[in-house]
């Protein structure tokens, strides 16, 4: 097990001289860590947990300066430097071997990587090629023509329809439906007729979909996630929608048709957005924010309709006054007869 002094040297933190030779055992939460663990101090929330865990070391800002009965070790990000050490606990995933499952369905058509895993019960179509190192999961499906780049992990029961292609190293967790038809109907003589839905999906390289999202393919053209972008479960992407580079959208996000959003953004959760928007570069949605208009880069809005957060945060104390003002002004009608 290593020792404190060993765990400050990874993550470049600094710790008392006489604290070193402390022996960590794993990492925990502040509240739950028992003795020997190592836990981090991230946000002020929560100050009365510092107080009374029973880690044996925390890791903590530079500049900290509260109590606690666990060594210290500071550094510049709690958080980062938590992970970090994390990862000294974590014993190295078991990689699938490579080859196909006796049980898959692959057509002869298909290129499969020799390096590839394709586990039990997955179908894979026609023209589809899978690169080097990718894991394709116990009953995934694969349709005619799609691509899935190296080194991708496609957790079971994940689908990627006809057409579709992933960049390298994508991470789609269990449920994930990449190229679902877009949502596309023409009303006439009181019947709904469904638009063919012709387009495709592309997913950039490194970006990692939650559980049970889904990314509808374009009417025409492309639906697009941009390189790095990270997706949590239950997203909801509709055809034609273009999102940029890093970007980060959390769980139950719904984002309609044909809407580009650039680089670096962040949406929270639950917000919604219309169709056919633009969002700025580095802007931030906040969670259960309603956009229906374009958004300017680096904007941060909350609310529905959504506005700056500044004013966001006023209003709601102008809310809570409310009843204060409704007693002041029924005393002074009174007052005034």
């Amino acid at each position: 097990m290593p020792t404190v002094a060993e765990l400050a040297a990874l993550v470049g933190g600094e710790h008392s001289t006489d604290d070193g030779s402390v022996t960590i055992t794993g990492p925990a939460a502040l509240a739950e860590a028992r003795a020997g663990e190592i836990s981090f101090f991230g946000h002020r929330r929560y100050a009365a947990d510092l107080k009374t865990t029973k880690a044996a070391a925390v890791l903590v800002p530079r500049d900290f300066c509260g109590e606690t009965p666990a060594v210290c070790i500071r550094v510049e990000d709690p958080s980062a430097a938590f992970t970090a050490v994390t990862h000294r606990f974590v014993p190295a995933p078991v990689a699938p071997p490579p080859g196909v499952h006796p049980s898959a369905t692959v057509d002869s058509s298909a290129k499969i990587a020799p390096g590839a895993c394709v586990q039990a019960q997955a179908v894979i179509e026609a023209g589809v090629t899978v690169g080097e190192g990718s894991v394709i999961g116990a009953g995934c499906y694969l349709g005619k023509n799609a691509t899935v780049g190296e080194g991708c992990l496609l957790h079971a029961h994940t689908v990627v329809r006809e057409g579709c292609i992933l960049g390298d190293r994508v991470i789609l967790h269990c449920g994930v439906v990449v190229g679902s038809d877009g949502f596309g109907y023409d009303t006439k003589d009181g019947c709904h007729h469904k638009i063919p839905q012709i387009g495709c999906v592309i997913i950039g390289p490194d970006v990692e979909i939650g559980a049970n999202t889904t990314i509808d393919r374009a009417r025409f053209g492309r639906t697009v996630i941009g390189e790095g972008t990270k997706i949590d479960n239950l997203v909801m992407i509709a055809h034609n929608v273009v999102i940029g580079r890093h970007c980060i959208i959390c769980a139950q996000v719904g984002i309609s048709g044909s809407t580009q959003i650039g680089d670096y953004v962040v949406i929270a959760g639950q917000a919604g957005l219309v169709g056919h928007i633009k969002v700025g570069d580095g802007a931030i949605i906040g969670a259960q924010s309603g956009l229906s208009n374009d958004l300017e880069p680096k904007a941060i809005v909350v609310g529905s309709p959504p506005r700056p957060i500044g004013e966001w945060k006023r209003g709601i104390v102008r809310l809570d006054r409310l009843g204060q003002l409704y007693d002041r002004v029924k005393k002074l009608e009174q007052r005034a007869g």
